[in-house]
């Protein structure tokens, strides 16, 4: 899985992972424009770049306006580790996370709009695993007819989610990979005496600062290349914003210490960093979310796809498929496929060794 998403990204925006051509509508104009596709990856800066502006596009073109509220869910330093030897419990945090606003939500019978986003990682590319969840204060009440306002406390979510994740653990503790010196109930019962850090948000007016915080993180590497400040094949020096002191800080390790810190992130294929409950899940939202907006009183929203050329018009200024020898629009002609990631390997292995590339 490491090595597949290394590969793709150092093919990224080359010919071997295929390409279009597209060729000029003017018949008296013989000018021609190949674009690379891109690896897709999510660990690829470039790729992230996209994905992140698309993501961000389609949940501000769908959320309704109204009052929203972040709410992040982090463990203890010792629990963390834990989940770093036992990834496939990470798939559960955002549903226990959003179970627990749906617990306090359903006592006052309200069914909020709530999106989650799992990181793992810290500014300094550490293992920390928490939780980013936005949630509506407010929602369809149970017959669906009203929209009533909601209120969470911190003092009553903290519990509930250190009830959550210590049941987690004891209930998988048999298949549970673990060091020696954790070896029976004792560990959790001592984190489960101590305070946990939920720290609720001051509410906002709308989601829009929400889905562009969460977005330059879920959809993209957790380091921006613009934070990378020297590289000489053995060093690595990237800069970070360190929370505690609120001070920017420079963080300096071998290369091979940062590979390490940078792919332990990579999530398992198929792993799904952004999650949807409430009347925002996928089974219900068809159904739920033309209520919420008759209810707010606002037009019913569809996503709106965003695509390349649009995304490079707003960030250069430019159109991509205007001819830059006659101003005429381009049009496809031809797609030319790729190599494989099998393919993709066998290449790159060669490479690496300087050897030739059997054809």
């Amino acid at each position: 899985m490491v090595v597949d998403n290394i590969i793709k990204i150092l093919s990224c925006g080359l010919r071997t992972l295929g390409y279009a051509t597209f060729a000029c509508h003017n018949p008296h104009c013989n000018h021609t424009k190949i674009v690379c596709f891109s690896c897709k990856s999510r660990f690829c800066n470039t790729c992230g770049y996209k994905a992140t502006q698309q993501w961000i596009a389609q949940q501000n073109s769908v959320l309704p306006q109204t009052e929203w509220q972040h709410i992040t869910f982090t463990l203890p330093r010792e629990l963390c580790l834990i989940l770093q030897d036992n990834r496939h419990l990470l798939g559960d945090l955002s549903r226990l996370a959003a179970q627990v606003i749906l617990k306090v939500a359903k006592k006052k019978g309200v069914t909020p709009g709530i999106f989650t986003a799992l990181h793992t990682f810290g500014r300094d590319l550490k293992w920390n695993v928490h939780v980013h969840l936005s949630t509506t204060r407010g929602g369809l009440c149970a017959d669906q007819s009203t929209w009533q306002s909601l209120y969470f406390a911190k003092h009553s979510l903290m519990p509930m989610w250190r009830y959550e994740i210590i049941n987690l653990l004891r209930n998988a503790y048999e298949t549970l990979t673990l060091p020696p010196t954790l070896s029976t109930y004792s560990w959790l019962d001592q984190h489960y005496q101590k305070p946990w850090i939920v720290h609720l948000a001051k509410a906002s007016k709308n989601h829009q600062k929400n889905v562009n915080y969460l977005g330059r993180y879920i959809k993209r590497p957790p380091l921006a290349l613009s934070r990378l400040a020297h590289y000489d094949g053995h060093c690595v020096i990237f800069n970070y914003l360190d929370h505690n002191t609120k001070t920017h800080r420079r963080f300096e390790c071998t290369a091979e210490d940062f590979m390490t810190r940078l792919t332990q992130h990579i999530p398992e294929k198929g792993f799904r960093l952004i999650r949807y409950y409430g009347f925002l899940a996928n089974r219900v939202r068809g159904k739920l979310l033309p209520k919420v907006y008759r209810l707010l009183d606002q037009p019913e929203k569809n996503a709106q796809p965003l695509h390349w050329p649009e995304l490079l018009k707003a960030s250069f200024g430019v159109d991509p498929l205007v001819c830059i020898l006659c101003q005429s629009r381009l049009v496809l002609v031809k797609r030319t496929v790729g190599k494989t990631i099998n393919a993709l390997r066998r290449y790159h292995y060669h490479l690496a060794l300087m050897k030739p590339i059997p054809a």
